[in-house]
């Protein structure tokens, strides 16, 4: 019998996991047990202490197509569509919570459920000519993984609103120009691109870093006082580490920090 690929591969170098979405005939569509491997995958990488970072892509020439209509999980039953809508949006709470830093490289079209995957990310490089879209207004159904809210975090309320609403085509180049993604290049640079962009950040201490992300994604729900208390809590944090203290010899003595995460 031959053995069914797995839907989701990592390879880690060095402190960089790279999470390939592997369904490349399906044009990497959504489907329930690629949503349930890429929530296995997500614990492995937050448990490893040896992944700083890591990227998320597509193999082949999508990043993903959305959800795999002939493999959907509303097809059956109410049941069946609970667990889909479940298991799906657990995996966008694990992307967004995920203590270390994740990028995601569009590599190519990222339509519906695959563009709410990228937006989960922390960071987004996406290939130029790459298209986008959030169609499922236009089909009677409704957007997951959070993005009423990383949408309208990225790129405010009025242009949400157009590009959920409408549900029109746009590309990587617009993406990038209204904030949607952080940088726009030739399709065949954007997985070097967004590998040189995750070894960047697991330079950084893995502390600062999660603390970081964690405030960040408060923002926009929290006064300027809470941001305050929340912003000296996490300093306290750090300069309670070993990696503080590493920070401060490495800058006294003219070289890289090398931070341990303690």
């Amino acid at each position: 019998m031959t053995a069914v690929p797995s839907s989701v591969v990592v390879e880690t170098t060095g402190a960089v996991a790279t999470i390939t979405l592997n369904r490349p005939d399906r044009l990497n569509a959504v489907s329930l047990p690629l949503y349930e491997e890429l929530t296995r995958s997500l614990e492995a990488i937050a448990a490893d202490a040896d992944v700083r970072a890591a990227v998320l892509t597509g193999a082949g020439r999508a990043f993903c197509a959305g959800a795999d209509l002939k493999e959907h999980g509303g097809g059956d039953t109410a049941g069946s569509r609970e667990t889909y809508v479940e298991v799906g949006q657990h995996v966008h709470r694990r992307l967004q919570l995920l203590p270390k830093p994740i990028v995601a490289a569009v590599n190519g079209a990222a339509v519906g459920a695959g563009l709410e995957l990228a937006l989960a990310c922390d960071l987004v490089i996406v290939a130029e000519d790459a298209k986008l879209r959030f169609p499922e207004l236009a089909f009677g159904t409704f957007v997951g993984g959070g993005t009423t809210y990383t949408l309208v975090q990225r790129v405010g309320l009025t242009r949400a609103k157009e590009l959920l609403m409408l549900a029109e085509f746009f590309s990587g180049r617009d993406a990038a120009e209204m904030g949607l993604a952080n940088r726009a290049v030739r399709a065949d640079h954007v997985l070097e691109v967004a590998r040189s962009t995750a070894e960047q950040l697991a330079t950084r201490a893995p502390l600062s870093l999660a603390l970081a992300k964690r405030l960040l994604d408060k923002a926009r729900h929290v006064d300027s006082e809470t941001a305050l208390a929340l912003e000296a809590d996490a300093l306290l944090d750090c300069l309670a580490s070993a990696d503080w203290e590493e920070g401060q010899r490495a800058f006294e003595e003219e070289r890289t920090p090398r931070f341990t995460g303690d």
